[in-house]
């Protein structure tokens, strides 16, 4: 499926808040005299020493199996109703009403772009690895910003500090700018860090999903601050990835700023995204 080209927003397009539901600057990691933003740095300390080569493999090598369950979107989307994301300063809010949020803003935007209404719904739905059912992985192996492993961690990645003890910094094959890929390879070729994301863009290709390539772009890569915020490893990017970039900066002004307290009348737009969850999605996925 071949998607538009990427079009300027027009007058009365969703606008993007200043402050989040607390009051505070979006993704400010800086207050450390915050309960919350002491939990989001020990996060982070747990995420960077974990996150290596061996530990994506085996996750990848694990859920790709696909034997957990099998449900609809739309029963995923409820279950994790469930899960708050304890890496996130923005928001405590359920994660079904950060979904429809997103979804609903890009839909005010882009009204015609049905594909990017059900990317929004759907990107966030790997985090049901935090369940038991799903293998209760610790949230440090599930949510938060995510990075390339087999090459050098780039210094824009959020608390960089804590790699120090992360095991491939002793392995000379990942500590080079290229480490294990080659440059121009293309994102399709590199392991990223294990979480929600990965894990959904796995799925999503598993049960055959016609929703465009921009779109498993957006899901795989949405939490990947570091190359849509910081432009890093923007060496290791094919033509296409640099084509489906644009649609996923697109998307994160919805992801990121959509989040607020003012709730969303699920069943009000629910049938409209079960529309969508049929033409794009098998009835059931194996999960």
């Amino acid at each position: 499926m071949q998607v538009e080209e990427v079009k300027v927003e027009s007058k009365g397009a969703f606008e993007a808040p200043e402050v989040n539901a607390f009051g505070q600057t979006f993704r400010d990691y800086s207050n450390v005299e915050s309960e919350r933003q002491k939990s989001v740095e020990e996060f982070y300390r747990l995420n960077h020493i974990s996150q290596s080569v061996d530990f994506v493999k085996k996750m990848r090598e694990d859920y790709t199996k696909f034997n957990r369950t099998e449900m609809s979107i739309w029963e995923c989307c409820e279950l994790l109703n469930q899960v708050v994301d304890e890496s996130d300063p923005d928001l405590d809010e359920p994660q079904i009403q950060h979904l429809l949020q997103s979804a609903e803003a890009a839909r005010k935007d882009y009204p015609n772009e049905d594909w990017l209404h059900l990317t929004a719904l759907i990107h966030d739905l790997g985090k049901v690895l935090c369940l038991p059912s799903f293998g209760e992985l610790p949230q440090w192996a599930v949510v938060g910003d995510t990075f390339p492993v087999g090459c050098a961690f780039d210094e824009s990645i959020v608390h960089h500090k804590y790699f120090k003890d992360n095991s491939d910094i002793n392995n000379p094959a990942y500590n080079t700018k290229n480490g294990i890929y080659q440059e121009g390879c293309g994102l399709d070729k590199v392991l990223m860090s294990w979480g929600h994301d990965e894990y959904m863009y796995l799925v999503a290709k598993e049960n055959g999903t016609t929703l465009p390539s921009a779109a498993l772009f957006i899901i795989r890569f949405h939490s990947f601050y570091p190359m849509h915020k910081a432009g890093a490893y923007t060496h290791l990017m094919n033509e296409e990835d640099r084509k489906n970039l644009e649609w996923l900066n697109i998307f994160n002004k919805y992801d990121l700023y959509s989040k607020s307290k003012v709730r969303i009348d699920v069943e009000k737009v629910k049938p409209y995204y079960l529309s969508l969850i049929e033409k794009y999605f098998p009835a059931k996925l194996k999960w």
